[in-house]
């Protein structure tokens, strides 16, 4: 199983000026992959500047958004971001997107959180004819240069609306912030729409856990603040009780995941402490 470590970008009031840095000590560390986590209600870098910080300031490491809401953009222009990053960073992006629950976020006329599923399944028609070169609707031009790819893409959620266009749209499925025991369940129904769809070999399985060495109490609540705005009752009190703030926590958290058969768990930074990226990589590299 990799190991990635999430950017903290949507840490609250993050001193941006950290996420070069940090992607860069990420990669000579040896970790697999930089995740960044997705909101625009709230004071944090954007994930898409955030990835696009880490495509130039490394050479090497994977990179993916865990998840980016891409129901609060125009299609066209989430394709265009994308395909941008990727050919930055060489091929090292995969898109982890989902259909989001906040409805602050929903900044952007003409794209708020009513029917955003429908919206869903017209975008993603949308980025692979963009990631194709085709032209822009009304335009004689394509978005992208030539010569790029059809961009990874990733998939959460828990609802059968969300297996169903991880199945058919991308290569694998991203959980939620919450224990293993509870992303057991998801990773099985995500396996579970991927055989009766006829699909070959396993989905891509990615967990998603935060982590706090440093600063522990500094992290639970910067933690609590983020997803104190998430509807479903009683999910951030889970969230918060599951920061992993020690060694022995960190690596029993780095076994059950690799139990269930994940193909990579990212391990999220509470603080923008840039010591975290160390300390985090002496346990579990």
């Amino acid at each position: 199983m990799r190991i990635g470590i999430g950017i903290p970008n949507q840490v609250r009031d993050v001193n941006a000026q950290v996420i070069p840095a940090w992607a860069r000590r990420a990669e000579e560390a040896g970790f697999a992959t930089l995740g960044t986590t997705g909101r625009i209600a709230y004071p944090g870098v954007m994930d898409t500047v955030a990835l696009a910080a880490a495509a130039g300031a490394t050479t090497r490491i994977g990179l993916l958004s865990q998840v980016l809401v891409a129901t609060t953009w125009p299609g066209t222009l989430l394709a265009k971001e994308a395909a941008s990053i990727d050919a930055v960073s060489g091929g090292r992006l995969t898109l982890g997107i989902g259909v989001g629950i906040r409805e602050d976020d929903f900044v952007v006329p003409g794209h708020g959180p009513r029917d955003r599923g429908a919206r869903m399944d017209r975008d993603l028609e949308t980025y692979r004819s963009v990631w194709a070169g085709e032209p822009v609707p009304g335009s004689p031009n394509p978005a992208v240069p030539a010569g790029g790819r059809q961009v990874p893409l990733l998939f959460g959620g828990t609802t059968p609306a969300a297996y169903r266009r991880m199945v058919q749209w991308s290569d694998g499925y991203i959980g939620g912030s919450v224990p293993a025991s509870l992303a057991a369940g998801a990773f099985d129904a995500a396996r579970t729409a991927w055989q009766e769809a006829g699909r070959p070999g396993q989905p891509r399985l990615v967990g998603v856990n935060y982590f706090a060495l440093g600063d522990p109490d500094r992290a639970r609540a910067t933690v609590a603040d983020y997803y104190g705005a998430t509807a479903t009752a009683g999910f951030q009190d889970l969230v918060v009780n599951n920061v992993h703030t020690g060694a022995a926590a960190i690596r029993d958290a780095v076994r059950q995941f690799e139990d269930l058969g994940a193909d990579e768990l990212i391990l999220g930074p509470g603080t923008d402490d840039l010591d975290d990226v160390s300390r985090l990589a002496d346990i579990v590299l």
